[in-house]
């Protein structure tokens, strides 16, 4: 019972430490998120952080997986929801600077088949297409299959960040919104539904 109630005490201690980190990189930003400043702010020792995470990459790539867990995307959400459920998951990252540029310096680093965060990204990436499959079904008739059309909704996304990271008055939210539209509207078109004017002048 003593190690049962000791295993349930960590796992605790652990989501805390999660938690706290989430808020903390989000709060002051990836730069000013150090191993000591997430300690204090769970009142843990910095080597207590490492005992829990390993490493500080372990530590922040976690963190990205918590980050997923609290935004709640789910391609099993039906097409309405899962559309607004990541547009709203693009939003609030305007509200936390410090986890948007965590993500993208780990999207650099996981390219190293060893790092922490290369099996993150690669699961990350499988779930948001099958989620953009889900949010635009009605534009499975477009020229691009449904695989090609997610990849390229997730590089726009992912591209966006790194706009926004230096111009900040970029709409991301907006922007994907608009896309995620045109898409749709390009898929409810057939080839055959050129406009009379497009036939007359041969153009499209």
């Amino acid at each position: 019972m003593a190690r049962r109630g000791s295993y349930a005490k960590g796992i605790a201690r652990r989501e805390e430490i999660l938690d706290s980190a989430l808020e903390v990189i989000g709060r002051d930003g990836y730069q000013n998120a150090s191993l000591r400043g997430i300690a204090a702010e769970v009142g843990v020792t910095p080597a207590a952080l490492l005992h829990y995470f390993g490493t500080k990459e372990e530590l922040f790539t976690a963190v990205l997986r918590r980050r997923d867990e609290r935004d709640g995307l789910r391609a099993e959400d039906g097409s309405d929801d899962a559309r607004a459920g990541f547009i709203r998951a693009i939003r609030h990252n305007t509200e936390v600077p410090g986890l948007v540029e965590l993500f993208s310096r780990l999207a650099v680093d996981a390219v190293d088949p060893e790092h922490p965060a290369h099996d993150y990204f690669l699961e990350r990436n499988a779930r948001l297409r099958a989620l953009m499959s889900a949010a635009v079904p009605s534009a499975s008739g477009a020229a691009l299959d449904p695989e090609t059309l997610a990849r390229v909704i997730q590089a726009v996304s992912d591209g966006l960040q790194l706009q926004w990271m230096i111009e900040p008055e970029v709409d991301m939210a907006g922007i994907i919104d608009r896309l995620i539209t045109v898409l749709e509207r390009a898929g409810q078109t057939s080839p055959g539904d050129e406009s009379p004017d497009a036939v007359r002048t041969g153009t499209s």
